[in-house]
C-alpha cells in the first residue's frame, strides 16, 4: 500500500488538502430524520377554507329614542329636556328594559336670518337614550315613552339574546370546518391522493354583523295613534370561516 508522507513545511504552507487523495474528499450532510419530515408536511400540503352560516330568530329590539325641547334661553331649554327625559328613564327602568345608556346631550342655538343677518332667536336641547327590550313588548313601550315626553324614536334593530349568538357561533364554526374538511377530501379523492393530518387551523371569523336600523318614526305620529305601534322583528345570520392546512 503506498503511503503519502508530508513535510512539517507542507502543513505549515496549507498543503495539506492538495496532497489528499480526491477519494477522501467526500462531503456527508446529515438531515435529522424529524427535521425531514416537518419539511415534508410543509412543502406537500392542501390549504382550504370553509364557511358556516347559522339563522336565528332575532328576539329583541334595540331602540334609540330621544327627547327634543326649544326655549328661549339655554337654560329653559336644558331643564325641560332634563324634566321629560327623566320620565322617559323612569319609564325605562320601571319596565325592566336591558342595557339601558345615555347615547347624547345636546344643546344648540336656533338661529333665524332677516337681511342676511344671523339671530338667535332660541336654544333647541337633546338628550338621548338606547335600550334593548323583548320585541313583542316593543310597540307598547314606545306608545308608553312618547306619552311620557319622547319626541323622537330614531330607530330599531332587531337582535338575538347573547346566549342565541353564542351557540349559533359555535354552530357556525362546527359547519365551516366541515365544509373545509369536505372540500379537502373532494380534493384528494379526484387527485387519488391520501390525507395524513391537519398542520394548520386558522380561525378567521365567527360573527354576526350588526343589524341594520329597520324602524324611524316621528313621535308626535304615534301618539296620535289609538293602537299599539307594531313591532315585528325577524331573523338574524351568525357567519364563521375556517382555514385548514392538511399535509398528504
Amino acid at each position: 500500500m503506498h503511503r503519502t508522507a508530508l513535510s512539517g513545511s507542507q502543513f505549515r504552507a496549507g498543503n495539506f488538502w492538495k496532497t489528499l487523495p480526491l477519494a477522501l474528499l467526500v462531503c456527508v450532510t446529515f438531515v435529522q430524520p424529524g427535521l425531514a419530515q416537518e419539511q415534508e408536511k410543509l412543502w406537500r400540503t392542501l390549504t382550504v377554507s370553509g364557511r358556516g352560516v347559522e339563522t336565528i330568530p332575532t328576539t329583541l329590539s334595540q331602540v334609540n329614542l330621544g327627547v327634543e325641547v326649544q326655549a328661549k334661553t339655554a337654560q329653559e331649554a336644558q331643564q325641560e329636556a332634563a324634566r321629560r327625559s327623566s320620565a322617559v328613564v323612569a319609564l325605562l327602568k320601571s319596565r325592566n328594559v336591558e342595557k339601558l345608556q345615555t347615547t347624547g346631550i345636546r344643546l344648540n342655538p336656533v338661529y333665524s336670518y332677516t337681511n342676511n343677518v344671523q339671530r338667535i332667536t332660541g336654544y333647541a336641547a337633546n338628550n338621548t337614550v338606547s335600550f334593548r327590550i323583548a320585541t313583542d313588548k316593543a310597540g307598547t313601550l314606545l306608545d308608553e315613552a312618547v306619552k311620557a315626553g319622547a319626541t323622537q324614536i330614531n330607530g330599531i334593530s332587531f337582535v338575538a339574546s347573547d346566549e342565541a349568538i353564542a351557540s349559533a357561533q359555535k354552530q357556525a364554526l362546527r359547519q365551516a370546518t366541515q365544509d373545509a374538511r369536505l372540500q379537502a377530501d373532494a380534493v384528494f379523492d379526484v387527485l387519488g391522493l391520501q390525507s395524513k393530518e391537519v398542520v394548520s387551523i386558522q380561525v378567521n371569523s365567527a360573527s354576526a354583523p350588526p343589524p341594520p336600523m329597520l324602524y324611524r318614526a316621528e313621535a308626535s305620529k304615534l301618539a296620535t295613534q289609538d293602537a299599539a305601534t307594531p313591532i315585528v322583528g325577524g331573523e338574524q345570520q351568525v357567519e364563521a370561516s375556517v382555514t385548514l392546512q392538511i399535509s398528504y
